[in-house]
């Protein structure tokens, strides 16, 4: 579920990032190695890159703001179910949003 504004900012208002930046210059000259972060690309993302499309791109072919888009992206906000359906087809057929930027 998609953490809304507050509840980033609320988790965020307690992070030192000055001293957490220290800490890893510090494990990095003591030669530790840092762990390694998977980030699963939200379905929204990876559709519009399999498509080849910049944000601002993808955002007018789906007749929203390049806004609209970074929040779908972000899990802000959830896309209406007319746009919903047209981004599953753009994950199984990225060749389509090729062709319909073509247009």
């Amino acid at each position: 579920m998609p953490m809304t504004e507050q509840e980033l900012l609320k988790r965020d208002a307690n992070r030192d990032l000055g001293a957490e930046l220290l800490e890893s210059v510090r494990q990095m000259k003591d030669g530790k190695r840092a762990a390694v972060h998977r980030v699963n690309v939200p379905q929204i993302v990876q559709a519009r890159m399999d498509a080849g499309l910049s944000q601002a791109q993808f955002a007018a072919l789906m007749g929203v703001s390049v806004r609209t888009l970074q929040e779908w992206e972000q899990g802000r906000r959830n896309p209406s179910g007319a746009a919903h359906t047209l981004l599953r087809i753009a994950a199984r057929h990225p060749e389509v949003i090729r062709e319909m930027q073509g247009v």
